[in-house]
Order: C-alpha cells, then structure tokens, then sequence
C-alpha cells in the first residue's frame, strides 16, 4: 500500500547541563500530538568516553566535520524510557528512536520492552537503529567496538522472530535459547518497524534489505537525499529486496525570510524529496518551551507541508 507522507521532529531528550526541569520535552511532545505532527523521535547515548572528536570522523562510523552536541558530562535520557512516557501523554503521534544503539542492549529485554511500549501506546512506535560511532560506549557496555554491525544483526533478528514467531530458538557464539515464548507481541503487524540508519555501503545496504522497514540516511547520503535514495534503491534492489517496499526519512532544510521562518518556502522542498522517494519528512523547528507556543508553531508547519503535499 502507498504509504502516506508525514512530517517528524526530533525532541531534545539531551542537555548539555542539567536543565533542572524536562517538562519542555513534555510539553512540545502534547504539541506535536495536538499540531498533527506524524512521529517523534528522541536518540540515544549510555555513556560518554573522552574522544568524543571521533564523532567527527566517518572512518568510525561519525560524520565528517560533525560536532558532538554535548560534552562527556552530558545529560542524555534513555530513550525507550522517554517514549514510554511520552505514550502516557499522547493519543497520535508515532514514538520512534534516531537511533537506538540497540547492540548495547540484550536482545530478549529489548524485545520485551518495545513490546510493551507498542501494545501501550496502541502501535504508535518506530525502532530506528544504528551502529553509533563511540568505542568507549561499546566498552562499558561489554560489546566489542569491532562486532557493533554483527551484534546489532542478530539483536534485530531476535526481536524480529520473538515478536512474529510463537516459539524461537536460537544459537550463536554468544547466545543461545530453545523454545522460547515472549508475549505480548506488538500490536502492529510484523512486530515493531525497524529503521535502519547509515551509508550506502555493503554491511548497511543488508542490515537494510533484511530488516527494514524504513532507511535514515546518514553523512554525505543524507546530505544529497536525491543520490543517496538512488543508491540506496540500488544496492536493495541488488540484495533481492524490493525497494518500493523502503521508506525514507529526508530532512527539510529551513528557510529564513525577512520575519524569521519561511514555512511556505521550506515546504517548497517537499514536491522534489517526494520524488526521490522521501516519505518521513524531518523537520528542526525553533520551538518555545510553552506547549501552547509549540503547537501554534507546529500547527503552521504541518498547515504548511499539508499545502505542499496538494499543490
């Protein structure tokens, strides 16, 4: 089926101090659901080593002059954590992770969780994953830095079966189990969707075509949507994978005018990210920490992006 094309935005579920308070986060997430935005997403860090610069380098997974937004003494909340209470808050909006290190976390208890958080929040949420760019996080968290892509391989098959399959074995080098059963299953059909997140190179393109529902591209991919969706459609394609069947997110750079903000103008991107395949349009909005500040804002982009979509 045609897929419907929405708009999302990333809340901050990150300071670079104590904020003292996170009701804002709160707040602009009752907004979103109040405005018609499509889908949240919140991102993910466990814990902070010091070279912090490798986020600027692609050779480990960053991206090239990328900046980490805080210090190591940044404060980040665990995203599964976040969006279960954003589930209490709201009754819409999709809950989506961007990304989850989802290798960090044992596969069945990850399952389980994200389970729960569908079936709560009646089949509102979206699991993007990636394999990160942080050696020491990997460290701490006892997975090996260089395995990060084969563990984040098999976490996604065992979710996978455990939220489709009455009954999973499984057996690895590291994990082993017979004739499990995991209930409840998700309430959406085929258990939660997976995005996965990356480059268009060889070990990204079949973490894709095996378990995606959904691609967020990463680094120069990302920058140029046009050739990356291209790419991206290709290398599938090529691994059996029908690539129709691949959302895609694509962020809609904003448009100053005189006033600040040009919605109008910043929408006009939409007929040409549409083309090239983008179905999850991301946007960055400037929003105040009032809810009622918020939902005005962002009820003038989705007016805006609704316009965009009939024109």
């Amino acid at each position: 089926m045609p897929v419907t094309p929405s708009l999302s935005i990333q809340l901050r579920s990150f300071a670079a101090a104590d904020p003292g308070s996170w009701q804002a986060l709160l707040d602009q997430a009752r907004a979103a659901d109040d405005a018609g935005i499509g889908k949240v997403v919140v991102s993910d860090h466990v814990a902070f080593g010091p070279s912090l610069d490798d986020y600027g380098n692609p050779q480990r997974g960053g991206i090239a002059g990328g900046q980490q937004p805080t210090g190591p003494d940044g404060h980040w909340l665990e995203p599964i954590t976040v969006l279960g209470v954003l589930s209490g808050l709201t009754q819409h909006v999709r809950l989506g992770t961007n990304i989850l290190l989802a290798a960090l976390r044992r596969p069945v208890v990850l399952a389980k969780q994200l389970a729960t958080l569908d079936v709560l929040s009646e089949g509102r949420v979206d699991l993007g994953v990636g394999v990160g760019w942080q050696e020491a996080e990997y460290e701490a968290c006892g997975v090996p830095f260089g395995r990060r892509g084969e563990v984040l391989d098999a976490t996604l098959e065992i979710c996978r079966r455990l939220w489709t399959e009455t009954e999973v074995s499984y057996s690895s080098t590291d994990l082993t189990f017979s004739r499990i059963h995991a209930m409840p299953k998700p309430r959406q059909a085929g258990g939660v969707p997976i995005w996965v997140s990356g480059t268009v190179n060889p070990r990204s393109m079949r973490r894709l075509a095996s378990f995606g529902n959904g691609w967020i591209p990463w680094g120069p991919d990302a920058a140029d949507i046009v050739s990356g969706a291209a790419a991206m459609r290709q290398a599938v394609d090529q691994l059996g994978r029908d690539p129709a069947t691949i959302q895609i997110v694509g962020t809609l750079r904003t448009t100053m005018g005189a006033n600040g903000v040009d919605v109008a103008a910043t929408m006009d991107q939409v007929p040409g990210l549409r083309d090239a395949g983008v179905t999850d349009f991301r946007i960055s909005p400037a929003l105040p920490a009032d809810q009622a500040g918020a939902t005005e804002i962002l009820s003038a982009y989705v007016d805006g992006f609704r316009a965009a979509l009939d024109g």
